[in-house]
């Protein structure tokens, strides 16, 4: 005859397999549950979405940062680059094509001279 350590293992394990059944019809009906299931991916999508505008917001807020301190420092440098020039002697523009039609006048009284 049984003992009654072994009907006792033997409960056990029914009890065990039952849960386990139990977990398996569960699972089941989950997947046949299409209502639930496109609730699910629709949630995860939308998880998915806000996760994305959310690096896209910082990393566009992360290249305005560095575009402006890249400006800022070009803007720094053109400043300083114009206050140095501003420094230099100027040259009068007018006085290359002065000095080119001098030249030429010489050059035409020379050719003029020679010829006489």
């Amino acid at each position: 005859m049984s003992t009654p350590v072994d009907q006792q293992q033997l409960r056990t394990e029914i009890a065990q397999t039952r849960a386990d059944l139990g977990g398996t019809v569960e699972a089941l009906a989950a997947k046949t549950d299409v209502k639930a299931r496109a609730r699910q991916a629709i949630d995860e999508t939308k998880t998915d979405v806000k996760a994305r505008a959310r690096r896209t917001i910082d990393d566009t807020r992360t290249r305005a940062r560095l575009t402006a301190a890249a400006t800022k420092d070009r803007l720094a440098y053109a400043a300083s680059v114009a206050k140095d020039k501003s420094k230099e002697p100027r040259v009068r523009r007018t006085a290359v094509p002065v000095a080119i039609a001098a030249a030429s006048a010489v050059a035409a009284a020379i050719v003029v001279a020679r010829r006489r």
